[in-house]
């Protein structure tokens, strides 16, 4: 506890962080909507991103807290200004994700996490397409899924932990699946919605914590 104490310049941030994304699932259950709502929805990566900018200490640090700024960002334009702005935050969020991991890759792999990095993407692209074909917008839907899918396929492949930032990434990809699946009519909303919130802010939280906790540990020691 010492150690976290020592590295964690603000985890004050991050406790109004989880409290803001955990209680905002009450909105979704209650379908409340409004510019209050928004911003309730918006807190909780927005502070994750605050407190990934108080630790950041370098490049790597910053592309976290920018990472998870547009996530924020895309969380309140979805609902303000549309499903197609929103997207396009939420597009530059994965970008930057994608550099980061890059610039932190894995140096070494086993033959299970090298296939499952290699499968992510096609596997996420086929699950895409059954689940919006037919649809108007399934082509968009496709495309970014394969943007959400190389975020995670990198995070994976990562340097970073894979049961906090590893996971996490996945379990960003599972929300968009099935919001997916829950406007497709694979399965009803009725069930997605106690699907798609939890899992999208786990995945940012897990890899707010695995990114954030590494790299700050790695400079405290330097």
């Amino acid at each position: 506890m010492s150690d976290e104490r020592g590295w964690d310049r603000a985890r004050w941030l991050w406790w109004l962080a989880l409290v803001g994304g955990v209680s905002f699932f009450v909105a979704v259950h209650q379908h409340w909507h409004g510019p209050a709502i928004w911003a309730w929805k918006t807190s909780g990566a927005a502070l994750l991103a605050l407190w990934a900018a108080a630790n950041a200490r370098g490049t790597d640090g910053r592309l976290i807290a920018l990472a998870l700024g547009l996530g924020a960002l895309g969380d309140y334009l979805l609902d303000a200004r549309g499903l197609i702005v929103g997207a396009l935050a939420f597009a530059a969020g994965h970008v930057t994700a994608i550099i980061l991991y890059w610039r932190n890759r894995r140096p070494a792999l086993s033959a299970p996490q090298r296939w499952l990095g290699w499968l992510t993407v096609p596997a996420a692209l086929v699950i895409a397409w059954g689940l919006t074909r037919g649809a108007p917008d399934g082509a968009a839907a496709v495309g970014y899924t394969a943007l959400v899918a190389a975020m995670a396929a990198s995070a994976w492949t990562s340097r970073f932990p894979r049961y906090r930032t590893g996971i996490g990434a996945m379990l960003f990809l599972a929300s968009d699946l099935f919001i997916f699946a829950g406007e497709g009519g694979a399965l009803s909303k009725d069930v997605t919605l106690w699907l798609v919130w939890p899992l999208y802010f786990a995945g940012q939280a897990l890899i707010a914590w695995g990114v954030v906790s590494t790299l700050s540990r790695e400079r405290d020691r330097a």
